[in-house]
């Protein structure tokens, strides 16, 4: 299972123990988020791929069902594209693909797109609204954003990431230089058109997750990304934003347990 932007392996911890249930569970943390240190690596796109490639092999340890979210999702597409034999099949949720073009963008995205644009000035932006918010506060936006209905994330799910936001408030700049390389990475990632050929190179079965009301990635994106791939399975999660492992784990499960390369898997591990 692999996160997006600005996540962790906890934005796993509501659907991981159902998973596990049936399967061998795995969640990392990528590149400067959660609790894997930034330390001189890079946080790109590219970066975390090769992670999540190694991953694979040395941690795993043998061919995956590769889940990812958001950038998650991106990076995911990339691994099945570059190392067939180590993905069986892909399950993408709200993944950070282009998609049609959008009329408006949402006026909370605005401001960071445009920030992004100019040197060492999003990384001031972040550093004041971090100390301005507080960990409460900035993970109460966070989930504002990424959620089409906050109150439905599990309590004990938001004091964790309380907890993660509060441990990575000691590393300072850190946190702040890894998400915009994050975010700049993904923006050019989307921008290239050679994404397209990445998918087309894609072999495994793969399930498309996606909220009908995400306010990151429209949900016409990822219908456009099955057009493309009319071999690939999209279930939209009416009434749901960008990450419904989190905000409705219950419907995400019952997606993901309906698709029959993941009910085949598991029969096989059982």
């Amino acid at each position: 299972m692999v996160h997006g932007l600005g996540g962790s392996a906890l934005n796993w911890m509501a659907v991981g123990p159902q998973i596990a249930k049936s399967h061998r569970a795995l969640a990392l943390d990528l590149v400067g988020f959660g609790q894997t240190p930034l330390f001189g690596r890079a946080a790109t796109v590219g970066a975390n791929a090769e992670l999540v490639h190694e991953f694979i092999e040395k941690v795993a340890g043998e061919p995956a069902i590769l889940i990812g979210n958001s950038m998650g999702g991106h990076i995911a597409i990339l691994e099945a594209a570059a190392h067939p034999d180590s993905v069986t099949s892909c399950v993408l949720v709200d993944p950070a693909i282009p998609g049609p073009h959008m009329r408006r963008l949402d006026p909370a995205v605005v401001g960071v797109v445009a920030a992004m644009s100019i040197p060492g000035l999003v990384e001031t932006l972040l550093d004041r609204r971090s100390r301005a918010l507080g960990p409460e506060g900035l993970v109460q936006r966070t989930l504002a954003l990424v959620s089409a209905d906050p109150s439905r994330v599990d309590p004990e799910m938001v004091e964790a990431h309380v907890q993660l936001t509060k441990e990575r408030g000691h590393l300072g700049r850190q946190n702040t230089r890894a998400f915009v390389q994050a975010s700049r990475s993904i923006g050019f990632r989307m921008a290239d058109p050679r994404f397209w050929s990445r998918v087309a190179a894609v072999r495994a079965p793969t399930l498309v997750i996606h909220g009908s009301l995400d306010r990151l990635i429209p949900v016409s994106a990822a219908i456009e990304l099955c057009r493309r791939r009319p071999d690939w399975e999209l279930k939209i999660l009416e009434g749901v934003g960008h990450v419904p492992m989190m905000e409705t784990p219950a419907l995400f499960m019952e997606a993901l347990e309906a698709w029959s390369p993941y009910r085949i898997a598991s029969a096989a591990a059982v």
